[in-house]
């Protein structure tokens, strides 16, 4: 098989086909993806027929396996693969939706990861897309007074910010003492592999930014995440069986959505990747 490459969108992601992820790669195979993930940021690599085990051996691929927070939802069978489920319910009973909200995984972590990796095991019959924000752009587009504003300055990342909309469920005891109680992150990153500048912010993460007041914190949040999810910015994935997607945290905000029928599973392994220290 050929490998092919080809855009899924004008502003973000592409699709991959012709390589078979169960199998060892070459060389040349692995080059040719990892540029292709530094360029367009979020890779589809269809038709992707995986066990866990396999998934964790061919997303090293784009490098070292990151060690989610949440253990709750490890593969028993392979610990360092979770799942991702709609049948999970919260302990008052009302149901789970993973990664509602626009987001950048686990940037509560002092070195966040690179990426993350999903796997479509089981969709359901329409719904559940995962929409992509492009954060450089994003910041590119930002008036100066803004980027003048927010460069140099960080802030305090948490598992869960008071202010976030998303419930998030529990950290295991072991997981708690695993995890940092904050970190501090800038609001304005440098992608370590392009250099280009990116909007980091999260949400469901930021408790506070430094040198402001509640209100003034809460304001400019708000005011850059209308700017950046503007549907300018972003694509939109709608997924097939068999999809492995891999997109990067550093420069991408994301959401999955729950408009879908529930009685329906939908089903995905998740795998992440070490990262560096925002900068």
């Amino acid at each position: 098989m050929t490998l092919n490459i080809a855009p899924l969108s004008d502003e973000i992601g592409a699709a991959v086909t012709g390589v078979d992820l169960s199998q060892s790669v070459d060389d040349e195979t692995k080059r040719e993806l990892n540029q292709a993930f530094s360029e367009n940021s979020v890779l589809a690599i269809r038709q992707q027929d995986l066990t866990a085990e396999q998934l964790q051996d061919a997303v090293q691929i784009f490098g070292d396996i990151f060690r989610q927070h949440n253990t709750k939802f490890a593969l028993p069978e392979c610990p360092l693969i979770h799942y991702l489920c709609n049948q999970d319910r919260y302990d008052d009973g009302t149901r789970y939706i993973p990664g509602a909200g626009y987001h950048t995984d686990h940037s509560n972590d002092t070195v966040p990861p690179k990426a993350t990796v999903l796997l479509a095991k089981q969709l359901p019959n329409e719904g559940g897309d995962t929409q992509f924000v492009n954060m450089h752009r994003a910041y590119e587009d930002l008036p100066q007074k803004t980027k003048d504003r927010i460069d140099g300055v960080k802030a305090r990342h948490v598992y869960q910010s008071k202010y976030s909309v998303r419930k998030l469920t529990g950290l295991s005891p072991e997981a708690k003492k695993a995890t940092p109680e904050f970190v501090m992150h800038p609001l304005v990153r440098t992608h370590p592999e392009t250099k280009r500048k990116s909007l980091y912010i999260n949400p469901i993460r930021i408790e506070a930014i430094e040198g402001m007041e509640e209100n003034e914190m809460l304001e400019l949040l708000d005011e850059l995440i209308a700017h950046a999810t503007q549907e300018k910015y972003q694509y939109r994935h709608k997924w097939r069986l068999g999809d492995m997607v891999i997109w990067d945290n550093r420069c991408l905000l994301h959401k999955a959505n729950g408009d879908y029928d529930h009685s329906q599973t939908r089903y995905l392994f998740r795998v992440m990747l070490k990262g560096d220290a925002p900068y």
